[in-house]
């Protein structure tokens, strides 16, 4: 039995070295840690020099879906990425799910190359489709979108930014969208982390509220793009919770950090999923762990959530432990079964 789904405003507070170390040291060993800030500090210094080069012209393709629904007041813009062009069944599972959550969904794509057939089978879900660069990873794709989502639907009252970066859903959507939707006007996300300080995930999130959608515009308008992933997350992820409520607007978690954390160490079976990051609830809550990556089995177990990250099955980057087992996870009635996710992941090996 999973606990009711209920929507938690976040945390005060910026970011804090305390926490920027603690995030870095979540890697599993201080040498781990030292590696990898020895990574970030070269990608950064590697891609300055490019991002000075780079332009504009992102878009590559643009195109109608069968229906483009002109009057559309609820979009959603999902970012889809796969070195192979595929696109996925699970994909195609997720864009049919918002869309059923009555939003005009809109596929961005970075794929280089995408199989006509798989470009068909999308225009049969979706609004609008486009092909771009790759570059600037999601946020990259959401800023190169706003702009022909405000010209072709200028009346927004919902706006949300979704990718592919998460397997599922293995439980419906439809409880979790009316979550969201139930907080009023603001910013509302899934999952709640306050490593580098409180924010939202950003794999799923909505702007309600004609405002709060005018702001989220903006802010990915104004994003200054990088090559470099941790100058991307910074300026966008980690920034835009704080930019959001700067402006007067709510903005909060259906699964809440703090939430999460008590109801995985208030289950005894629980507690053996969290390795050598078990503690009790305040020291998790001084030295925050990433919710999707350290606490990924309680998400699903005790909270319901419909999603497990990609990442964290290919390549369980905190080596995290049992996550072989995530199947488990998986209702036998999950609107995206096993054999479905399993056949997404083969086909990102394949590229």
């Amino acid at each position: 039995m999973t606990e009711p789904l209920l929507l938690s405003d976040l945390r005060e507070g910026g970011p804090g070295l305390r926490r920027v170390v603690h995030g870095y040291g979540t890697a599993g060993s201080w040498r781990r840690a030292l590696r990898r800030y020895g990574a970030v500090l070269w990608e950064v210094l590697t891609a300055l020099p490019r991002d000075l080069m780079a332009r504009g012209g992102g878009t590559k393709r643009i195109e109608a879906g069968t229906d483009p629904a002109p009057n559309a007041v609820r979009v959603a813009l999902y970012v889809h990425y796969a070195p192979s062009g595929l696109v996925s069944e699970m994909v195609r599972c997720q864009l049919l799910a918002l869309r059923q959550a009555g939003f005009a969904v809109v596929f961005i794509s970075s794929a280089a190359v995408i199989r006509d057939a798989d470009w068909q089978a999308v225009r049969g879900i979706c609004a609008l489709l486009m092909q771009r660069r790759n570059f600037g990873l999601d946020f990259g794709a959401w800023h190169d979108a706003v702009p022909e989502v405000r010209r072709r639907w200028p009346a927004l009252s919902e706006l949300m930014l979704a990718n592919d970066s998460v397997l599922g859903p293995v439980h419906p959507m439809q409880p979790v969208i009316a979550a969201l939707r139930s907080g009023g006007d603001g910013l509302f996300g899934l999952t709640e982390s306050l490593q580098g300080g409180p924010h939202l995930q950003s794999y799923m999130l909505l702007a309600r509220g004609r405002t709060a959608v005018v702001d989220l515009c903006g802010f990915l308008e104004a994003l200054v793009l990088s090559h470099s992933k941790w100058l991307l997350v910074q300026r966008g992820e980690l920034r835009l919770a704080r930019w959001m409520r700067g402006r007067g607007h709510r903005v909060a978690a259906v699964y809440g950090y703090e939430r999460l954390v008590r109801a995985v160490l208030a289950r005894p079976e629980e507690r053996r999923w969290l390795g050598d990051s078990e503690g009790s609830v305040e020291q998790l809550m001084d030295w925050p762990v990433n919710p999707t990556q350290h606490l990924w089995h309680g998400l699903v177990a005790c909270l319901g959530a419909p999603f497990i990250k990609t990442e964290l099955v290919r390549r369980n980057p905190a080596h995290r432990p049992g996550v072989e087992k995530w199947p488990d996870l998986v209702p036998a009635d999950a609107p995206c079964g096993i054999a479905v996710l399993q056949a997404h992941l083969a086909g990102m090996k394949a590229g």
